[in-house]
């Protein structure tokens, strides 16, 4: 299939590295002929000096370019083609089918996957493997379009699922945007603060990391994503706004049971979304490790658990400083694993702390 990948940044560059690795011809622009030029590098474009060359003879035709551009995007490419399927990879949808004002030939998409870097020299043909890709046909959409970018997305390795658009950008406000909003409210109140003289920040532990990983997310991409979803993630905090005064009236009246109550239902919550990541998340184990600032630490880390045949289902580090070092987090799959692993790293030297990831 001619293929046309128009927006060469990290996930437009792993889309075309992924059609050619199932013998598409691909062929590509950028409004950024520096990012075009690192796309093609990498051997997943044949560059083209305009997104009119780019898809005058495409069949398919990916838009991967920012939330900003993407429904002008989205209709120039309409306008310079007769006859290609049109999707695009936009994390809101409902302006962007607005732009396609009704094109049979268009599906709205968004696989819910990418990474904290960006450019084309970390794309990767296998960004999509396991990944929800979101597919937002309405009734103008032609039945074998849509078809079309379903089997597409299937063969990257994702799963599509079909969406309403605007039930899409209200999923994803409570999904993704407000979580970031958030996070970034979190890193400011604490950043803010003082206590006494001490600065929080100084002082962060395990929680505050945790929940503030994603917060100043590049600001370039999430403001127009902030903007464009702005009346599904102001709904989203409104909802968020009423149950933060549900918290603050328990601690008021000292209401423990709701407390409780509280507490065991986003046990009850989180178990439900790890329940599609993992097996048995009931069984999971997490282990934080300190770590020195080394070079080759995580790596003999992992490869001395491989070498014991100890299955790592995820893992994550937190660097504090040269100087302090690290804690380098793993998840290991069962009570046994988890304390065979700890015995292992702590006879190496390593400060262990086991627990489960969801309390009994």
């Amino acid at each position: 299939m001619r293929i046309s990948v128009i927006g060469t940044g990290l996930m437009g560059t792993s889309v075309a590295l992924a059609a050619r690795a199932h013998g598409d011809d691909v062929a590509g622009w950028d409004v950024d002929p520096d990012v075009l030029e690192r796309a093609a590098a990498r051997d997943a474009v044949d560059p083209r000096e305009s997104l009119e060359d780019a898809v005058r003879e495409a069949e398919f035709v990916v838009v991967a370019a920012p939330i900003a551009q993407l429904p002008t995007a989205v209709a120039a490419v309409l306008a310079a083609t007769t006859d290609a399927t049109v999707t695009d990879l936009g994390s809101t949808k409902a302006s962007v089918l607005r732009a396609a004002d009704g094109s049979p030939r268009f599906v709205g998409g968004h696989p819910i996957c990418g990474s904290e870097t960006r450019g084309p020299e970390h794309a990767s043909a296998s960004l999509f493997a396991g990944a929800t890709w979101f597919l937002t046909p309405d009734a103008h959409t032609d039945p074998a379009r849509h078809r079309l970018v379903h089997t597409f997305a299937a063969a990257l390795g994702a799963t599509p699922v079909a969406i309403d658009a605007d039930a899409h950008d209200r999923l994803v406000a409570m999904t993704s945007h407000v979580p970031h909003v958030l996070a970034n409210i979190v890193a400011n109140q604490t950043g803010a603060a003082r206590v006494e003289g001490h600065e929080p920040l100084a002082h962060a532990g395990g929680s505050l990391r945790d929940m503030t990983r994603i917060a100043g997310a590049n600001p370039r991409i999430w403001v127009d994503i902030y903007l464009d979803n702005a009346d599904a993630i102001r709904t989203a905090l409104q909802e968020h706004r009423r149950r933060i005064e549900q918290v603050e009236a328990a601690l008021e009246r000292g209401d423990a049971g709701f407390l409780a109550r509280w507490v065991g239902e986003a046990s009850q919550n989180r178990r439900r979304m790890l329940d599609r990541e993992y097996p048995d998340p009931g069984e999971l184990q997490r282990l934080r490790v300190h770590v020195p600032d080394r070079p080759g630490v995580l790596a003999g880390i992992t490869q001395a658990l491989g070498a014991e045949r100890i299955n790592i289902e995820d893992f994550e580090l937190h660097h504090v400083s040269p100087e302090r070092g690290g804690t380098l987090t793993l998840l290991v799959g069962g009570e046994d694993e988890a304390n065979r692993a700890a015995a292992l790293l702590e006879s190496q030297g390593y400060s262990v702390v086991v627990s489960a990831v969801i309390e009994p």
